[in-house]
């Protein structure tokens, strides 16, 4: 950690205005994230921070723009990309702050939800810096009212939603229209591959900043529990998810037809559950992978082979109905809880019968597995908890032109929901999911289905938190 001197603002090479300003705004000690990332962001390099919301990540990039602004010149010199119209609001109005002893300095959101004459006139009339979400800024570039050519510095703000939220191919659109030469800084509450592949594509020898700690194998906890039979077994899952009440639990079954059944008996139960195997079709493959991933499903049922290759960050738990019969399956299925610096959580059920997988578990280990008590049977008689999000599917997506963009701007126009209850947008070839929070989800039915995307109406639905397709491949799979 810093010093006490190295967590003062005036160990910075900050302007005396800047420091005054800083000060009369109540900024004493640098925040984690201030004090290793503002020292890089200052000298002009190119850095990745993984931060939160709340960490002071805003004053890092904004201070860093206003050090290399020049007032005299209207052209755009930064641009900061957030993945809602909030968060744009939020981080243009800091950067005002941050700016109060600067003269005519001109800070302009564009986002969705505003007329686009409108904002294309307030960009005729020039600016230093551009805040704004990908969909508008990409229409803007396209249509020649935005030009970046002058740019001298570009922020990601809060990638990994950007990315949740299907904004991939729209921020590779921007960044390809952007001058080679520049600063750019990523911010990223979590470090999941998609990051990594862009950082490695558009950054130049980036500095990290991580000032959360990182996941390792300790930070999974695993619990073993003896079951006398199948009967209880299923009982004990049920039992597991009513005393923790994961928000996203993935659980491992032998076999494909294991993974219907306990999918089946545990909606029967009042969870929100859903199968994946080898036998589904891609359209519905896809399908269950975007509601698990968007939360608006809480346990997904699958088989190994079937969740090979699943791009799912910080499950809340992993249950391993049946323990694998290999040592490597078993390590890469809890694995894939505790990440993004998250403490994980695994649980596995064990019979008699399956004392020799147990026995090499034991042996890979080092140590003997010891049971632990079921919760108490009482707990059966309480329901099930609710997803927070809900899923509508909208029968429109690339080949009709629709992009994530478009969506937000549909659910959060005039008299729309907020940008906040927006969670991810995934856009197929024909079809388009978006996740929004279940008591939002009739309102946000309700403005889709009454207005237009790309000056089309298009049909929208709500999928059932326990609805399930029945359609399956003719052919094998796993």
């Amino acid at each position: 950690m810093p010093t006490d001197r190295s967590s003062s603002f005036s160990s910075l090479e900050l302007h005396p205005d800047v420091l005054r300003n800083l000060a009369s705004l109540g900024f004493e000690k640098m925040t984690p994230i201030q004090a290793h990332g503002l020292a890089p962001v200052l000298r002009g390099q190119d850095v990745i921070a993984q931060a939160k919301t709340g960490s002071g990540k805003t004053a890092v990039f904004g201070l860093g723009l206003l050090s290399k602004l020049d007032p005299t010149n209207f052209e755009v010199q930064s641009l900061v990309l957030c993945p809602t119209r909030e968060l744009a609001d939020q981080v243009a109005e800091e950067i005002r702050r941050l700016a109060r002893t600067m003269n005519n300095v001109k800070v302009l959101t564009v986002c969705g939800g505003t007329p686009f004459r409108i904002q294309a006139g307030s960009l005729e009339h020039g600016a230093h810096i551009v805040v704004g979400t990908p969909g508008r800024i990409e229409d803007h570039l396209r249509k020649g009212t935005l030009k970046l050519h002058n740019l001298g510095t570009l922020v990601l703000d809060e990638a990994d939603r950007m990315l949740d939220m299907g904004f991939q191919e729209t921020l590779e659109i921007i960044i390809g229209q952007l001058p080679k030469k520049r600063q750019t800084l990523l911010f990223s509450a979590t470090y999941p591959q998609q990051i990594q592949l862009i950082a490695t594509r558009v950054m130049q020898d980036p500095v990290t900043v991580r000032v959360d700690a990182t996941h390792d194998n300790e930070t999974i906890r695993q619990h073993f529990y003896k079951v006398r039979d199948e009967r209880q077994r299923r009982e004990a899952l049920r039992l597991l998810l009513l005393k923790h009440r994961p928000e996203s639990a993935l659980v491992f079954c032998s076999t494909k037809r294991e993974t219907e059944e306990i999918a089946a008996e545990l909606r029967e139960h009042g969870f929100s559950a859903i199968a994946l195997h080898g036998d589904l079709e891609q359209r519905d493959r896809d399908q269950t992978l975007v509601r698990f991933s968007n939360r608006s499903v809480s346990v997904l049922v699958a088989t190994d082979v079937a969740a090979r290759g699943l791009d799912i960050d910080a499950l809340d738990a992993v249950i391993n109905y049946h323990i694998a019969r290999d040592v490597e399956v078993h390590l890469h299925r809890i694995g894939r809880t505790g990440r993004a610096g998250s403490k994980g959580t695994a649980y596995s059920l064990i019979s008699d019968k399956e004392g020799y997988k147990v026995a090499l578990l034991e042996d890979y280990l080092d140590h003997a597995i010891v049971t632990e008590a079921l919760p108490p049977e009482t707990l059966l008689r309480e329901a099930a908890g609710r997803p927070k999000m809900a899923t509508i599917v909208i029968d429109g997506g690339k080949k009709q032109k629709i992009r994530p963009g478009d969506i937000l701007g549909a659910l959060t126009g005039e008299n729309g929901i907020a940008g906040t209850q927006v969670g991810k947008i995934n856009v197929f070839d024909m079809r388009s999911f978006v996740a929004v929070q279940a008591d939002a989800a009739k309102s946000a039915l309700a403005k889709l289905t009454a207005g237009k995307l790309k000056g089309r109406s298009f049909r929208s639905r709500l999928i059932s938190s326990h609805a399930v397709s029945k359609r399956r491949k003719r052919v094998g799979g796993s």
